[in-house]
């Protein structure tokens, strides 16, 4: 891991996880910290006013992150969270912007349900980690650029899916099998609920690339995280996360994106 891997990681495990959140929060992040999960104010006191009254309500935090992503000034955590022994489990998906310090300075996320078993066997998380191909982390971020503007977002042709995604795709959605048959059944269905409207932040090291999207589902307003792990130019697994995006009115910061 690069330093702003570790520094990411470190605000997780230390500040959340450990329940250090003040000296964390101080010490991962630098000038400002602007914060895009909509109940969470900006800056070291709004970290504060939040995570310490969580720490104090969930006494028992097994976080764990999963997968890494370092691509620039950006980073990328794929963490599993499970709240007092089993009462809650997450999925959560944060991207991080970093400064020329490799301290945290931006942060976005989705948070939703674990899924212990999909229509394939799989769960939410598991599947490979390890990050291969860095010669190829260009080539895979345009290849995944390409295929959510040519194929998921409206008004372009989903029949081009075979193009990006391999017969033997493996898929951790909590209601899609595996195979591209069945992701071929569900993006070229016109009247799908998901529907994708720009990539906000597209992140890739090697074999895995990560993307924020802004998006709706049956017309409401969602922010979408998928991560692809692609091998010889081509998507071979997925996993996602998406969450609904509140009302206006109740954001304590600038908004999800």
């Amino acid at each position: 891991m690069g330093a702003k891997t570790d520094n990411a990681t470190s605000l997780y495990m230390e500040g959340i996880r450990d329940g250090n959140v003040r000296h964390a929060v101080e010490t991962y992040t630098g000038d400002r910290y602007t914060q895009h999960s909509t109940g969470v104010r900006d800056g070291v006191e709004g970290f504060v006013e939040f995570f310490l009254p969580f720490i104090e309500r969930n006494p028992d935090r097994d976080i764990r992150v999963v997968r890494s992503i370092e691509d620039g000034q950006y980073v990328f955590l794929h963490v599993y969270q499970n709240i007092n022994n089993g009462e809650a489990e997450w999925v959560t998906t944060d991207f991080f912007d970093t400064d020329a310090d490799d301290k945290i300075i931006e942060h976005w996320d989705i948070i939703a349900p674990f899924h212990a078993s999909t229509p394939s066997g799989h769960t939410s998380i598991d599947g490979p980690t390890e990050i291969t191909d860095r010669d190829k982390t260009e080539a895979n971020k345009a290849i995944v650029r390409e295929m959510i503007e040519q194929v998921l977002m409206p008004g372009d042709d989903p029949f081009r899916i075979d193009e990006f995604i391999a017969d033997h795709y493996i898929q951790h959605n909590a209601e899609v099998a595996d195979g591209l048959d069945n992701f071929t059944t569900l993006a070229t269905n016109p009247n799908t609920p998901l529907q994708y409207s720009e990539i906000v932040l597209l992140i890739g090291e090697g074999n895995f690339v990560a993307t924020l999207c802004r998006a709706t589902f049956d017309g409401n307003p969602y922010a979408q995280c998928d991560i692809f792990r692609l091998e010889e130019g081509m998507i071979v697994e997925h996993w996602d996360n998406a969450e609904a995006i509140g009302p206006e009115e109740d954001w304590v910061n600038s908004g999800k994106f």
